[in-house]
């Protein structure tokens, strides 16, 4: 049975993201499958792009009332997006699997991951006694997928999200480098390491704040102009921004996927566009909230000081109105 590497799409947003990592993957000559999962939120014509990267391209929906995880979200609504990933496990066509966050980039050959077992990952950066569930090493199982859908309805989430469910039902988790998931928004933190060690990074995951298409990027001279405090992503930034260019941005039909965010974009030479702008759309409170405790507020976003103020302001003209 083949291996594959398994990264999912919520909507269109997300499923760009996942088209830079498809590109990437086999630019540094993967030799394994790619399988994106993706809701019926993803517009046909972003879709076709999608079956013209990976091998397999499977709509899940886990509000379909045929689906097994239907009633557990009637009770936990907000484990949405954590029973959709889940449905990775259900992909049994394969003997193993590394799953992968849209927001991650391939730099190097990681085809060896398949050599490691149920369940392997790297340290989370937060509590390094959990695992980041944004590169996980899995084995598809039937029997395995209903032992988490029910888990996750009984035990839940500490985080809210895939996270928390998974380090739960896998805490004894086998720990492999943080080169096959060198966590970007960590390497400012600690940059004596990054500089040591950076060069051995496979998949740069682009977590936190600040996104590759944040950053403006200069067509004329083909680099990014990156944000204080991630100069040193320099490379990896460049590596994504040319992928998309490239490969991506030729294909993508613009009327699409602009309904993929209303408040989001990316700057190529100081023109902002909505067509890049979906990885974290359409985030729950709960979602949000988690993300804010772990200390990733989105400064350029729905978190800046500006839209804080004028909740602020709202609430003190209601309370004056009383």
């Amino acid at each position: 049975m083949p291996e594959a590497y398994v990264t999912l799409a919520t909507n269109d947003g997300y499923a760009i993201g996942a088209l830079v990592l498809g590109h990437s993957l086999h630019s540094v000559g993967t030799t394994r499958d790619l399988c994106i999962l993706i809701t019926p939120q993803v517009s046909q014509a972003i879709k076709s792009m999608l079956e013209g990267v990976f091998n397999k391209v499977e709509v899940v929906n886990v509000m379909d009332s045929n689906d097994t995880a239907h009633l557990s979200l009637l009770n936990r609504p907000e484990l949405g997006v954590t029973f959709t990933k889940l449905h990775a496990w259900k992909l049994t066509c394969y003997s193993k699997c590394v799953f992968l966050d849209a927001d991650i980039l391939a730099v190097k050959n990681s085809d060896d991951l398949f050599q490691q077992p149920e369940l392997s990952a790297c340290c989370d950066i937060g509590w390094p006694d959990c695992f980041n569930s944004g590169m996980f090493v899995f084995v598809p199982n039937m029997d395995t997928y209903g032992a988490l859908l029910k888990h996750a309805q009984t035990v839940g989430s500490f985080d809210g999200g895939d996270q928390g469910v998974l380090n739960t039902f896998f805490p004894n988790w086998n720990r492999v480098s943080f080169v096959y998931n060198m966590v970007a928004s960590a390497t400012y933190t600690y940059l004596p390491a990054y500089k040591q060690y950076g060069s051995n990074a496979k998949l740069v995951h682009f977590l936190g704040t600040m996104k590759p298409w944040q950053h403006r990027y200069d067509s004329q001279a083909g680099q990014v102009e990156t944000s204080p405090g991630y100069q040193h992503l320099s490379p990896f930034l460049n590596s994504w921004w040319a992928i998309y260019v490239r490969l991506v941005q030729p294909g993508v039909p613009s009327i699409d996927v602009s309904k993929a965010s209303e408040d989001r974009g990316f700057s190529v030479d100081g023109q902002v566009s909505s067509s890049m702008s979906g990885l974290l759309i359409n985030e729950t409170p709960q979602e949000g909230l988690a993300r804010w405790e772990r200390g990733e507020p989105d400064y350029l976003g729905k978190d800046a000081f500006s839209n804080i103020q004028a909740y602020i302001d709202s609430r003190l003209k209601q309370n004056g109105a009383k």
